[in-house]
């Protein structure tokens, strides 16, 4: 039998810009890779390409200048409320510099003691210790400043909070914080809100409406057209969104689908194989020190192709062994447990054996591998190539 189940490779490609045949290269640096390192591709393959690579040689950039003109233009200029951001340099800061610089003052107002992706403001364990009831209750800066100080970030080590008003005021806005749970304690303060959300949004925009905003718009609501020849996202806006200078935003990728299915075609015509491909962006996963979930986009993969729709369908090879078969043993157990998965029905969902197998998409899981194994600084593979995940215990 097979000694290897899954195996993911990262790919390196050359650095590349705007303009560049992304397509091209990702198919010819998986063949080099293929002969240099001796590995056969195979049908039901997947090729993984990170979103970032993909704007990049869309050229799909915007300024700050152009999320001011945009704010202004759907806020009125004049006063905004900023809320339930999180907490980065990179995915949200540069966005608070292009809102502050079209209008006049910022209310922001963070949830705590955690952000929507788990970056904490303030341990639990002191929001206890004071008998705060954060879901009710708000704190002013002030407030928040005599019961917890000047807490930083555990990884990055940045007072959040001051940066942000640092950030907000250097732009020539004013700048207030606001410390709450609830969507609609904002309009106490102005009735023009931005919701910076990402999971969350469309129930935070809908309770602002609800309670009689005037002005609604989440991340995704901005830069959804060009502005001043910018790039933009139609679907997304400036969700996903990061920093690539101090003054220039890359977006999520748009249009990738013709991406994706030109790289499998050119596999097919290199290969023979029918491989699948995907776009990726952030993994959904939870560190388990800092508590923070890694997704900061808004989905885990925004293209890809038809044979990565759905959920896994997998029987748990434990409950096999130890429920199932508990009176068998050694080549009797494996013929009998290699029988099960051949006959195993298309849905398994509420099944006993399928019990404790992962209840998530096939894109959200291959992305977090993909994301770990491409990591986010200087390896220099953009392209992960993942074998034998759709194979299971009874192929050869």
């Amino acid at each position: 039998m097979r000694c290897v189940g899954v195996t993911s490779r990262g790919i390196r490609l050359p650095i590349l810009k705007q303009g560049d045949n992304l397509a091209n290269e990702v198919v010819e640096s998986l063949i080099a890779a293929s002969e240099n390192e001796g590995f056969k591709f195979h049908d039901k393959d997947v090729v993984a390409i990170t979103e970032s690579i993909v704007a990049r040689t869309q050229g799909n950039y915007c300024k700050i200048a152009d999320i001011a003109e945009d704010v202004r233009a759907k806020t009125g200029g004049e006063d905004v409320g900023v809320i339930f951001p999180i907490l980065s340099r990179n995915r949200f800061a540069i966005m608070l510099k292009g809102i502050a610089l079209g209008v006049k003052k910022v209310y922001i107002m963070l949830s705590f003691p955690r952000d929507e992706v788990g970056n904490a403001l303030v341990q639990e364990d002191e929001i206890y210790r004071t008998g705060i009831n954060p879901y009710s209750d708000v704190l002013s800066l002030e407030k928040f400043r005599e019961l917890f100080g000047y807490p930083v970030h555990e990884f990055t080590g940045m007072d959040y909070i001051s940066y942000y008003k640092e950030l907000v005021e250097e732009c020539g806005a004013e700048c207030e914080i606001i410390f709450a749970n609830q969507a609609e304690t904002i309009l106490k303060y102005t009735k023009n809100v931005i919701a910076a959300d990402i999971h969350t949004r469309f129930v935070t925009k809908r309770k602002l409406v609800e309670k009689g905003a005037k002005v609604v718009l989440g991340l995704d609501d901005i830069l959804t057209a060009p502005v001043n020849g910018s790039g933009y996202n139609e679907k997304y806006g400036l969700l996903g969104a990061n920093k690539s200078t101090e003054d220039i935003v890359k977006l999520f990728p748009r249009a990738g689908d013709e991406l994706v299915h030109e790289v499998q075609k050119q596999l097919l015509e290199r290969t023979g194989k029918h491989i699948e491909v995907m776009i990726y962006g952030d993994g959904a996963f939870k560190d388990p020190q800092g508590k923070i979930w890694e997704l900061a986009d808004p989905v885990v993969s925004p293209f890809h192709t038809e044979g990565l729709k759905g959920t896994p369908n997998e029987l748990k090879l434990k409950y096999l062994a130890d429920d199932a078969h508990k009176d068998l043993s050694g080549k009797t157990l494996k013929k009998a447990i290699i029988s099960d998965i051949k006959a195993k029905e298309k849905d398994l969902k509420g099944k006993m054996a399928s019990e404790g197998t992962t209840p998530r998409q096939i894109t959200d899981l291959l992305g977090s591998l993909s994301d770990l194994t491409s990591g986010s600084g200087d390896k220099g593979t953009p392209v992960v190539l993942i074998q034998g995940y759709f194979d299971n215990y009874a192929d050869e």
